[in-house]
């Protein structure tokens, strides 16, 4: 007899490998997190490129920063916008964030240049 073991486990039979039962549940977490995280990212990227994509002139868009324009001229890479009347800036196409609906723009520099 071993101080430290009792008898009853030293002769426990050797403990089986869990079959495809005990993989179930990890397996279950993964596809929880993938339809709950990953997918709807997904979504989101695919959106938002194919918004980009099919941007034009006279669009009213919103940037990263959260900056209100309209787009005056396009580039692959850059989107000039007009911010202001008469001021301008070049940013990212891939820091748009949203477009926004037509009369955005007009409103919101109107309302500005009444206070």
């Amino acid at each position: 007899m071993s101080f430290f073991i009792s008898d009853a486990l030293a002769a426990a039979p050797a403990a089986t490998q869990p079959g495809i039962e005990g993989m179930l549940f990890p397996l279950g977490i993964l596809v929880f997190f993938y339809f709950l995280f990953l997918r709807p990212q997904a979504k989101r990227a695919k959106e938002k490129k194919q918004m980009i994509a099919l941007m034009t002139k006279g669009a009213e868009v919103v940037t990263s920063g959260g900056i209100l324009g309209k787009v005056v001229d396009l580039d692959d890479n850059f989107v000039k916008l007009e911010i202001c009347d008469n001021t301008f800036i070049q940013v990212q196409r891939q820091s748009i964030e949203s477009m926004m609906p037509k009369g955005t723009f007009k409103a919101v520099t109107k309302k500005a240049v009444k206070v």
